[in-house]
């Protein structure tokens, strides 16, 4: 089997699509476009192989260690701490910056689950922000807003007005491979002394104002599902600069074990360590990591000259200050002047032999996390109803974009 053959086989069948024979001259369907599946092209069989033929296998060996190493070099960091997985990271990054039980996050509300999710574990809870539309990102000015305007010091410090909860921690999510504008978040977090934790699971190789992302808070957290830019099958990495830090997370992220030899444990800790057999695919994935951001850049650069001037799409954004990783290219359909919204556009395209997917449920909307506070939301309302993210697999032939374009093109009459 081909490397993403699997994938593109469960994409097809996840959605609904003509069957062969339904227009003349048919004899078999047309192979499906995944939305996005591994490229496994470099060392991953012959590093995983080692691990098998040595019989390190477990979450101890070779690789582990060798995995982060690598990572926190490429990121200039100077630690690394790898784990099971992104929400993983994202749980044990809150307990190591501080964050008691009871008190808020300030995050975005236009993101995936796990941020929220990860709130929640540490006892804590979301205060979820709208996004600007520039970007899609979350949105500074309420994030400075609320702090400034909607929160007042204490001697336990800075407490939210309308709930009486100590603010705790500000969680910035860069989504879709572009980062959040994060200066004016940095700035107020340091006025405040609140700590910031870097959501980057999607954007690894974006770049803020010449820096990268991750590199901008007291800690970071990275996701290497399958379907990200790198991959471990699953796997997250927490990086910092700061050793205490870096220490009290490789600390709960191994059970919290004091003693090992007599399996002493003073505190509740995780069994979040990610094993040498995931860590030793990273090694592999991690030395291909520019050609897989050159190849999301082509793919993206492509689209942004192909869909230019669609009526009602705007193409994915990119902000001067920004260098966007391009994660899941996505676009934004206007219904109004498209004549389709994304959700009709999305059944046309999976007819077509087509994947691709809607953005997630603004989180202020979320039954998971009802009577969570939110500041705004209506932007993110919006975007959720008008955004569509497009095959962008690394591997994406040239041939097989011009046919997601020209069914793109065909589904919106132009």
């Amino acid at each position: 089997m081909t490397p993403g053959a699997g994938a593109a086989g469960q994409a097809a069948q996840a959605e609904p699509r003509d069957a062969p024979g339904d227009a003349p001259g048919d004899t078999a369907p047309r192979a499906a476009i995944p939305l996005s599946v591994p490229e496994i092209a470099g060392n991953e069989w012959r590093y995983v192989k080692d691990c098998l033929d040595s019989g390190w296998v477990s979450s101890v060996g070779a690789f582990v260690e060798r995995f982060e190493a690598e990572f926190a070099a490429r990121l200039g960091a100077a630690h690394a701490v790898a784990t099971t997985n992104g929400t993983a990271a994202l749980h044990v990054a809150l307990r190591t910056v501080g964050l008691r039980p009871e008190d808020e996050v300030v995050m975005p509300s236009f993101t995936f689950i796990a941020p929220a999710n990860a709130v929640r574990y540490a006892g804590a809870w979301p205060v979820f922000v709208d996004a600007e539309p520039e970007t899609w990102q979350m949105d500074p000015a309420r994030v400075v807003h609320f702090l400034e305007r909607q929160c007042f010091w204490t001697g336990s410090g800075l407490c939210n007005r309308a709930t009486g909860r100590r603010i705790g921690a500000l969680l910035p999510v860069h989504v879709l491979g572009h980062p959040v504008d994060l200066t004016p978040i940095l700035a107020v977090a340091e006025r405040y002394g609140l700590p910031v934790v870097e959501d980057a699971a999607e954007s690894l190789g974006a770049g803020y104002r010449g820096q990268p992302v991750g590199r901008l808070g007291q800690i970071a957290c990275f996701s290497f599902n399958g379907n990200k830019l790198m991959t471990t099958g699953g796997g997250g990495m927490l990086v910092t600069d700061d050793p205490a830090l870096a220490e009290q997370a490789r600390y709960l992220t191994t059970t919290a074990r004091d003693d090992a030899l007599e399996g002493v444990h003073a505190t509740v800790g995780y069994n979040y360590r990610l094993t040498n057999i995931q860590a030793a695919m990273g090694c592999a994935q991690l030395e291909r990591l520019d050609a897989l951001l050159a190849a999301k850049r082509r793919i993206a650069a492509r689209y942004r000259e192909a869909l230019a001037g669609l009526p009602g799409v705007q193409v994915m954004p990119e902000a001067d200050w920004a260098e966007s990783a391009f994660w899941l290219y996505s676009i934004r359909l206007d219904e109004e002047v498209a004549g389709l919204g994304s959700r009709e556009v999305r059944a046309r395209l999976a007819r077509a032999g087509i994947e691709t997917r809607a953005f997630w449920q603004p989180l202020h909307l979320s039954p998971a996390h009802s009577g969570a506070p939110c500041l705004g939301g209506a932007v993110a309302e919006r975007l959720h109803r008008e955004i569509l993210s497009l095959p962008c697999s690394c591997g994406l032939a040239l041939d097989e974009q011009d046919r997601v374009v020209a069914a793109l093109r065909e589904a919106l009459g132009a």
